[in-house]
């Protein structure tokens, strides 16, 4: 059996702390990245290759990890995107008729260091209280002096710009040119889903790298813009503000999910910092303030929109808060055509409680052209 051939491996955190675990399957090695955890039932295969999961160490909270197996379309990147997975117990057989390949075999694909036999209740409990952090996993169990001068030259994630690291180098389409209505897309990390979402609505879609000017995403003559989500800090992305300014400044359709709310809200003068462990799952509880309506949501972001600097704007209205710390969840002008949301709308882990925001954004588009026409 495999995991009688399995190397010894270590979670070395920055603060010195060790757990203990085993390399899943043959691979060894080491990896660095900021540890994090995700408190998602399902969706693995869509975590390993959200683009916004760049550069972490993923602890999966679920006990059982790859028992269902892979499927090539069930994928929200070209390829895996996290820096590493710590799991409690890794299953090498899969058992779901559709599946197409194992999550042993995909990781192999994608040359992604696991450690399986974690201790990850205690693991999560500790980022819990201590906050997230960076972290190394190795099967290098000797070298643990080495591993811990190497872990301190790692980029803490506060201040690191990850946009240019996931997003497209050219402009490329999306959907039927035959569309009635046509998006510019900033990616900045963006998931496949969010653009089969927009598409779906009878929606052409260009699609621009993290740096595009505005008059770049202006050429393709759109009816509406979108930002995207995306990893790392918002506050180094200095492009992506000014192109989210001039949209606003010409009260252009405008709408950003996670790392693209964020950026609409640094282009407002609003603030954004660095959680203590972030959300990351597809069960939080947020309450629309709109309508007075919950929503159980899909997370993903380990920064924030200052909602103290939030209430005290003229322009911003506070949309959406999330119900387990009443942090700021969504945001809209009040003067403006643009609007903005801390989750994820495109991800439906169940519920499809918050798809009616893309409505939103088309009705937004509609209004805007009929404006025009009048």
């Amino acid at each position: 059996m495999k995991y009688q051939k399995r190397q010894k491996a270590i979670i070395l955190l920055a603060d010195g702390t060790i757990f203990h675990g085993k390399a899943v399957g043959n691979k060894q090695g080491t990896s660095f990245g900021e540890v994090c955890f995700n408190t998602g039932m399902t969706g693995y295969q869509e975590i390993f290759t959200d683009p916004s999961y760049y550069g972490q160490l993923m602890v999966t909270t679920n006990a059982h990890i790859g028992n269902y197996g892979t499927h090539v379309d069930e994928v929200e990147s070209d390829s895996i995107k996290i820096a590493g997975l710590i799991v409690k117990n890794f299953s090498y057989e899969y058992s779901r008729v559709s599946a197409d390949d194992s999550l042993e075999a995909f990781l192999d694909k994608n040359s992604l260091l696991a450690i399986s036999d974690v201790d990850t209740r205690a693991l999560v409990s500790y980022i819990r209280d201590n906050g997230a952090m960076n972290a190394v996993i190795s099967t290098e169990v000797d070298q643990i002096e080495r591993l811990k001068k190497e872990l301190a030259e790692v980029p803490n994630m506060e201040g690191l710009e990850l946009a240019s690291k996931v997003s497209t180098k050219a402009p490329y389409y999306f959907g039927d040119e035959r569309a009635t209505y046509r998006v510019a897309a900033l990616d900045i990390g963006i998931k496949k889903n969010i653009l089969r979402c927009i598409a779906s609505r009878d929606v052409y879609i260009k699609v621009f790298p993290y740096n595009a000017r505005f008059e770049e995403l202006e050429a393709f003559q759109p009816d509406g813009y979108f930002l995207s989500n995306g990893p790392g800090d918002p506050e180094p992305l200095k492009e992506a503000q000014a192109l989210a300014r001039e949209i606003i400044k010409r009260d252009l359709p405008l709408f950003g999910i996670c790392l693209g709310h964020q950026i609409i809200a640094l282009a407002n003068g609003v603030s954004t910092y660095k959680m203590h462990h972030g959300h990351r799952g597809i069960n939080h509880p947020v309450k629309n303030l709109i309508t007075g309506k919950g929503e159980i949501t899909s997370q993903n972001h380990g920064f924030a929109v200052n909602r103290e600097e939030a209430e005290k704007h003229d322009e911003l209205q506070i949309t959406h808060v999330h119900l387990n710390d009443d942090t700021i969840a969504g945001l809209a002008m009040k003067h403006k055509n643009c609007f903005s949301v801390q989750y994820h709308p495109e991800a439906s882990p169940g519920p499809h409680d918050s798809s009616y925001l893309f409505d939103q954004f088309i009705e937004n588009i509609k209004k805007s052209k009929l404006s025009l026409v009048e």
